[in-house]
């Protein structure tokens, strides 16, 4: 049984390898092709005829905004559609779908809050299949309006800006294929396979040891996740520290609440110091924003993450830890051992790689000191290399003691396929109406993001609000990439902080409550999760907000 087990977790290890390296074969024979070659001169012949056929600034903020993506904002310039005869015209916004195409959207959001509390359905939904078979049913009456019925034109952001018109009659198969483009392609392509390297690489580095699981060492879990989180990613902080976090937590019963301090802090708001902490700040980074301006937000970050780990250590140290019984107080002293590290050397070299593939690898943006630029999804291909490498170097035992596999990514993997195609219409309608909405001072802008963040990706919806801000009139102070610095820094902490505020909000919140709950700790609804983030979270970003305008 031993071998029999041992062997079907080898091969269990193996098959990702074998398809890397399919998914590598094949884009290497699109390279012989040309096809990357010339995807990539699509997206920057583009950009460099600015093809897009609109001028006006607040159709620039509906265009980028309803389909916003590191690419697509890196390559998209705003210019004037031309006439047969070389004038110049302003374009109207293309229209977007009635409001009542939300309501796929809604219906998902729905499924994956009441889904696990119905008696009927509990067990069903733990089934990463039948959460897919939701995700994508919803999803595939999203599309089949876009093929059916949407009577407007649709804006490409795959390969280049362009109008895609419905069919005169009958089936629109181009709006149907854009919209999936837009939302597969251009953005659920490049957040899974980021997330999944991460994910796998992280997984491959064990932190072994269990100490004594008072809140002062909880509390320094927390705050390390939190620094790591801006300059290895939020996934890659949160996958490295919350097995060991656990495991340090094993011995004692109320360890709900550190999970959830650990999605607010790891998962979030610690993310927002670098552009590599959380993909709105990449996003900004490729329109323009200097990599380092994230630094400014140092106070923002010191104080609600200091806030954040100071209410942890009065609630734990106050109510949960007296609450614990003496006999695991007592088994928690005695089951001690020091803090061993093993995977570090090679797993921070593919953690490096992907960190650096994400910087460096834009398609849209020429490689740093040379006039190329890197083909498409030469970036994802890169990452799952370092992934390949990572499961073929790394010890077997490494990824057995951190009970490791693939169910949490899997789940992100099943629910955001469908959410991503899901959004497009609200994203549309954000998009249009966005601009006048009324939202122009700081205060506006932290709360509009961080609400829309809170449910939507986060990414495209920081492009929304930026767009927004750069249509306003230039302010009196400094400006960063055409944005007022005070909105732009309300559009960035909007972004990042409010993603703690639900289970969705961002991609790791998801996977530590999925590995939580295979270590047997009982994680709260979508619903019961809020009423933490809004009685916590909610207060500190009120005062925030007070405290620093």
């Amino acid at each position: 049984m031993t071998h029999d087990a041992s062997s079907s977790h080898s091969t269990n290890e193996r098959l990702p390898v074998y398809v890397i390296a399919l998914l590598i074969v094949a884009y290497v024979a699109s390279l012989v092709a040309g096809l990357p070659q010339a995807a990539t001169d699509m997206i920057n012949g583009a950009a460099a005829h600015a093809e897009a056929p609109h001028g006006d600034p607040a159709h620039a903020a509906s265009s980028d905004a309803a389909h916003g993506t590191p690419d697509d904002a890196a390559r998209h310039e705003t210019g004037h559609g031309e006439t047969a005869h070389g004038d110049t015209r302003h374009a109207e916004p293309p229209t977007p779908p009635g409001f009542v195409w939300v309501t796929p959207f809604v219906l998902l959001l729905g499924a994956i809050a009441i889904l696990p509390l119905i008696p009927a359905t509990e067990h069903w939904w733990e089934n990463n299949r039948n959460r897919f078979l939701v995700a994508a049913t919803l999803a595939a009456i999203t599309l089949l309006y876009y093929l059916t019925a949407h009577a407007h034109a649709v804006e490409r952001h795959f390969l280049g800006h362009k109008l895609v018109e419905p069919a005169a009659s009958g089936l629109s198969f181009d709006v149907a294929w854009t919209i999936f483009q837009n939302a597969i392609f251009q953005e659920y392509i490049p957040f899974i396979v980021l997330l999944f390297s991460l994910y796998t690489i992280s997984g491959g580095i064990r932190i072994a040891g269990d100490l004594r699981a008072t809140s002062l060492i909880n509390a320094a879990f927390i705050g390390t996740g939190g620094l790591l989180a801006s300059f290895i990613g939020t996934t890659g902080a949160a996958m490295l520290l919350i097995r060991p976090l656990l495991e340090t937590n094993a011995e004692r019963k109320y360890v709900r609440h550190t999970v959830i301090f650990f999605i607010f802090v790891v998962c979030n708001t610690g993310g927002c110091l670098l552009p590599i902490g959380d993909p709105p700040l990449f996003l900004g980074y490729l329109m323009g924003v200097d990599f380092l301006w994230t630094l400014v937000l140092w106070p923002e970050w010191l104080f609600v993450n200091g806030c954040l780990i100071a209410i942890y250590l009065v609630w734990d140290r106050f109510y949960a830890y007296p609450h614990e019984s003496k006999a695991d107080v007592a088994r928690d002293d005695m089951m001690t051992t020091r803090i061993r590290i093993s995977g570090l050397k090679w797993g921070s070299v593919w953690l490096a790689g992907v960190i650096l593939a994400v910087a460096l690898l834009d398609p849209s943006k020429p490689f740093p000191g040379t006039d190329w630029h890197p083909w498409l999804f030469l970036r994802e291909i890169v990452q799952l290399t370092m992934v390949a490498c990572s499961l073929l170097v790394t010890p077997h035992l490494i990824r057995k003691e951190n009970n490791f596999n693939y169910h949490a990514i899997i789940e992100v993997a099943a629910l955001f396929f469908g959410i991503f195609i899901c959004m497009q219409p609200a994203l549309q309608i954000l998009g249009v109406y966005g601009p006048n909405l009324g939202i122009d001072t700081p205060l506006k802008f932290f709360w509009a993001t961080g609400g829309l963040s809170s449910v939507l990706d986060n990414a495209p919806t920081y492009v929304v609000f930026f767009k927004t801000a750069q249509t306003l009139p230039p302010s009196d102070g400094t400006m960063i990439a055409g944005v007022a610095e005070s909105l732009l820094i309300a559009i960035s902490l909007g972004a990042v902080f409010m993603g703690a505020m639900t289970y969705i909000g961002n991609g790791p919140n998801f996977m530590v409550k999925a590995i939580a709950e295979k270590s047997n700790v009982r994680m709260p609804s979508f619903f019961g999760y809020m009423l933490y983030s809004c009685a916590v979270l909610l207060p500190v970003l009120a005062l925030t907000t007070w405290l620093f305008g």
